[in-house]
Order: structure tokens, then sequence, then C-alpha cells
């Protein structure tokens, strides 16, 4: 893996003159063999002749003094030198060893302290392979890799979101410095249509700015959920009440099919602004003398609430994109009719918030799309 440069992206470990994490360990480990081979090689000293005395009393084979003293030194030196010998080779094999293990330990540390200086440095892309020294190394590495990923993702969320931020931005101001630039110069009158749509563009960043905001919000977790049982039913007819009139405006039908499905733990609030985002988004794309149906019904411990709509239908290569902030399938004509491009992203995220899942289907261009909501179905 490559290293980080030197400098302010340098590697933290860099500029220290401390020894290296792999000479310390087997320094360590040295010192407790080092003293475990002293301790085993006294101990033996002093009780080893001890005991091998004893057990010639105890055979009574007679010997002179001089010849019990020749063989007990015998074994004496016998015995010291046998165990010296087998602990210096214990003590090097053991070093051998744990030099190797050590260097293995430093490479992976090694490799994770390089790869966060990468992040550090912007790189999102440094990843960390697993050393194969145990489960808790593996996690490590599996960690590690999975925090790089949701900040390569994070960081690849907040550039795209700043720039389609900045593209949807440009039309709203373009209209306004325009008109601002027309008064200026005398080509138009600071009248009742000038400020018509100076209101107009300023209305369209204001919401783009809410907008922003709260699929922001929701997305990080933060925003705040208030969950309480209550009717399905009554949830999906208060969302349609406080439409009605604008699809009565439009020309289009706004028709209810609604079953008793029982009671859901959500947050009214939340799941009713996110009802009134579909419905406003198949208001939208409905062409008068259309139809949109809000239906609800329970399966299983799951109760779906749908909006269906015989609009425009989506094609099959933008259903996947729907859910994505600023997504259109035809930009042009979404920009026309005011929509930001991210209530779908904020319906989402309210929806998953609660535990549950929102899908769009379609048949097709000119064949109408349906968006259902799931959530958990409370006990009855």
């Amino acid at each position: 893996m490559t290293r980080a440069g030197s400098g302010a992206g340098a590697s933290p470990r860099a500029g220290r003159s401390w020894p290296r994490f792999a000479t310390r360990l087997v320094v360590a480990q040295a010192l407790v063999l080092v003293a475990g081979a002293l301790t085993t090689w006294l101990v033996a000293s002093v009780v080893g002749p001890g005991i091998f005395h004893d057990h010639l009393e105890q055979a009574g084979v007679a010997h002179s003094a001089s010849e019990t003293e020749h063989v007990e030194d015998a074994f004496a030196s016998a015995l010291l030198i046998s165990i010296a010998l087998a602990l210096v080779v214990s003590v090097l094999a053991a070093l051998a060893v744990s030099w190797y293990f050590s260097r293995r330990v430093q490479r992976s540390i090694g490799n994770v302290a390089d790869a966060a200086a990468q992040i550090a440095d912007g790189r999102y892309g440094a990843r960390v392979r697993d050393p194969g020294l145990g489960g808790e190394f593996s996690m490590l590495a599996t960690s590690y890799n999975r925090l790089a990923t949701r900040l390569e993702a994070t960081e690849t969320t907040r550039r795209r979101m700043l720039a389609d931020l900045a593209h949807e931005l440009r039309t709203p101001l373009a209209t306004v410095e325009a008109h601002l630039e027309a008064v200026e110069d005398g080509v138009r009158s600071f009248d009742a249509d000038t400020l018509a749509v100076i209101g107009s563009a300023t209305r369209r960043m204001r919401r783009l700015a809410e907008d922003v905001a709260a699929v922001s919000t929701a997305e990080e977790g933060s925003l705040q959920i208030e969950k309480r049982p209550v009717a399905a039913v009554g949830l999906a007819r208060a969302a349609a009440d406080g439409v009605r009139d604008r699809f009565d405006a439009q020309g289009v039908r706004l028709q209810l099919e609604l079953a008793d499905a029982g009671r859901i733990e959500v947050d009214p609030e939340r799941i009713g602004q996110v009802l009134a985002n579909l419905l406003d988004n198949a208001l939208r794309h409905t062409p008068a003398g259309g139809t949109v149906t809000l239906s609800c019904r329970r399966i299983e411990s799951w109760v779906e609430l749908q909006v269906a709509d015989t609009g425009e239908g989506v094609a099959a290569e933008h259903l996947p994109h729907l859910f994505d902030r600023f997504y259109r399938a035809d930009a042009a004509r979404d920009r026309a009719r005011g929509g930001s491009g991210i209530g779908l992203a904020i319906a989402r995220a309210l929806v998953e918030g609660h535990g549950g899942g929102i899908f769009a289907a379609s048949a097709g261009a000119g064949r109408g799309t349906t968006f259902t909501v799931r959530l958990p179905g409370a006990e009855r």
C-alpha cells in the first residue's frame, strides 16, 4: 500500500524517533523469556542436587564420601548444562517466533495507520486487507473498511448534493437577476407582473432550501419522530383532505379506496408529510381528466398505503433512481411544474426512519405510476 507523503499529510508515525512497535514487543518478550530461563536455571541448580542426594541415600548404594561427592557433582553439572542448552535453544526459538509475529502485527498496524492517513488527506479509496492474525484483527480490518466506505459515500453524496444544489439555484437566481437588470435598464417596469416573477423565483429557492434541510436531517437520523398508534385509514383520509382543493383546481380526480387496516405506530405528522409529497408528485404528473387513487390495506403484519396515478408513467431505466436527491426523469418539465427533486428522497428517509419501505412501479411511459408505502402495523 502506498504510504502517505511527508508534511501535513504524513503518516502519524512519521516524525517520531520512538522504537518501532515490533522492536519494543520483541525486547519485552526477550526480557520475559530471559527472566524465565534464569529462574529455571537457579531453581534447578538449588533444588536438583538436593533431590538427587536424597535419592542416593534412599537407594542404599554404598559409596565412599569422595565417590558420592563426584557422582553428585557430575549430576549437577549434567543437569545445569542440559538445562542451560535447552533454555538457550527454547529462548532463541521463542524469540524467532515472537519476531515473526511482531513483524506481522506491526505491518498490519502500519497498514491501518497509512490508510487512516490517506483518508485524513481526503483519499477515501484506501482499504485494509485482512492480515490473517485472528478474529480481532479481521474485525478491525472489516470495521475500518466499512468506515472508509461510509465516509467515501458521504463525501460523494456531499459533492453531488452541492453540485446539484448549485445547479438548481442557478435558474431562479438567473430569473431574479434578469428581471432586476431589466428594471434597472428601463426595459421593464417594477409592476405586479415583475413582482410575481421575482416572488415565484424566491419561493422556489426557499422551498429548495427547506427541502434540502429536511432530507439531510432525515437521512442523518437526527429527525425527531414521535410515534403513537393511529388509525391508518384516518391518516390516509386526512392526507387526502389536505390536497383535495388543489386536485379539484387542476381537474384531477382524487379517489379513495380505504379498507380497514387497523392501527400503525407512527408519527402522524411525518407520515402525513410522506403522503402529501406522494400526492403532490402524482398531481404534477397527471393531466386534467386523470385519476389519482389513494388506497390503504393490511397485509399480515404490514400496512400498505398506495398512491397510484393515471399520468405520464416512468420508463424502466428511471425507476431505480426516483428516490435519489434531485433526480428527475424529465428535468425540464419537472422544473416547470415547480418540483424541487427532493420530495421523494424526503419520503424515503421518513418511511425508513419508521422501519418501513417505499417502492415505485410503472408499466412505462404514459401508463401511470404507483408508489407503495409499507409500514409495520400495530397490534390489533
